[in-house]
This record gives C-alpha cells, structure tokens and sequence, in this order.
C-alpha cells in the first residue's frame, strides 16, 4: 500500500510539474527572482544602517563619558582641599567607573565598524550581482520574446499551432458539413425525378409528371411524323420535276 501511494504520489507531482513548466512565464520568474534579490539588497542595507545607527549611539555616549572624566578630576581635587577626603575618593571612583565604561564603549565601536565593514562589502557584492543579474534577465527576456515570436510565426505559417489547428479543424468540418449537405441535395433530387417523393412545392404530382411526359412525347412524335412526311412529299415532287 505504501508503494503504492508512493508511486501515486510521483505521478501527481510530475503532472502538476508538467502543467506548472506549461503555465510558468520566464519572463514574470526572473522578474520575480529579481524582485526578491532587490529584496535582500535592501535588507543589507538596512542591516548597515542600524549598525551605523547603534555606533553613533555609542559615540554619543563615549562623549559624553569622555566630558565627565575632567568634572570628575576637578571634584576630586575641590574635596579634597576641603578636606573632604570621602567626596574626592568617590569622585575618583566614579572617574575609575567612567574610564571602564569608555573601554568597553570602544571594544564595541570598533566591533561595530568591523561589522560595518562587512555589511558595506557584501553590500557591494551583493549590489553588483543584483546589477549583473538585471542585465542578464533583460537579455533573457528579450530572446524568450523573439524566441515566442518566431514560434507563433513558424506554427502559423505551418498551421502547427493550437488557434491554427483549431481553424484547420472548423474549416475540415465546414467542408465536411458541405459536402454533407451537397450530397443530401443530389439525393433528394434523384429521388424526386425517380418519382420515389413528392415536390409540394410545385403543385404537381408525380401522376401530372408522368401525363405531361406523356403528352410531351406525343406531340414530338406528331412533329416527327409530320416532318417526315413533308421531307417524303419535297422528295417525290422533286422526282417529278426531274421527269423528261
């Protein structure tokens, strides 16, 4: 059974496949593939900018840090001419916290502009790619057009085509039809001289047909008889004539 369903399986994908390769326009799929590679262009280029973002985000606060550094001297040596030796150690301490934190903010700057880095050079070869592609998809489009042309000029002129083999067949069943009915005609036209139907259409029956055939021949026999005798009668008054 599961050899079974198994076959049966294949042979639906390879017919769905079939009729997807007969539907399936190259031109929309490398429009389409295009259109997702523009895609991850721009996501390369949004990757880019929110890297960008967050390294300025980090210099901002490197500078602010970097500000702070000689407030934090400057309190620590007003307290301490104070006498106030507990006010200058904190502000020593957080001058020792400012500078820590301003290590760690340029380990992470200069992971950032090493990512940037990166990003900016797939982008590059990403957008080279994209531009190549483009061009290529143009000119594959292009010979699929003339390519799609000269078929349906070839099919035409051959009668090879489908809209082609479909008048072929009409005018095949107009001739058909034709001859059909041209035959139908000459049938029901022997018929009627046969006398085996009726033409209503006349008034006529076949009974006055066959008097009127009747009286028709009587009356060239008279003309015959007549004729004859006139030919006999012209011969002997010739005779006479040629008498001494």
């Amino acid at each position: 059974m599961a050899g079974l369903i198994s076959r049966t399986s294949n042979v639906v994908k390879a017919w769905i496949s079939k009729l997807l390769d007969r539907a399936e326009d190259p031109s929309v799929t490398l429009d389409y593939s295009y259109e997702k590679q523009l895609e991850m262009l721009q996501d390369v280029k949004r990757g880019v900018a929110d890297v960008v973002t967050a390294k300025k985000r980090l210099e901002l606060q490197t500078q602010k840090l970097e500000q702070e550094l000689p407030k934090l001297d400057d309190q620590a040596r007003k307290a301490l001419g104070a006498g106030r030796e507990d006010l200058a150690r904190a502000a020593l301490e957080r001058k020792t916290v400012a500078q820590q934190q301003l290590q760690g903010l340029d380990q992470q700057i200069a992971g950032l502009e090493a990512q940037q880095e990166k990003l900016l050079a797939n982008e590059k070869r990403l957008s080279a790619k994209v531009e190549a592609f483009r061009s290529q998809k143009e000119v594959i489009k292009a010979q699929y057009s003339a390519a799609e042309a000269q078929v349906k000029i070839s099919e035409a002129a051959t009668g090879i085509g489908e809209e082609m083999a479909d008048t072929g067949l009409a005018i095949q069943r107009a001739q058909d039809k034709t001859e059909q009915m041209q035959a139908r005609a000459a049938a029901v036209d022997e018929l009627v001289e046969a006398g085996a139907l009726e033409d209503f259409t006349t008034g006529e029956t076949s009974l006055d047909r066959e008097l009127a055939q009747i009286s028709a021949q009587s009356q060239v026999d008279e003309e015959l008889a007549k004729l004859k005798g006139e030919l006999a009668a012209g011969g002997a008054q010739k005779e006479l004539e040629e008498k001494p």
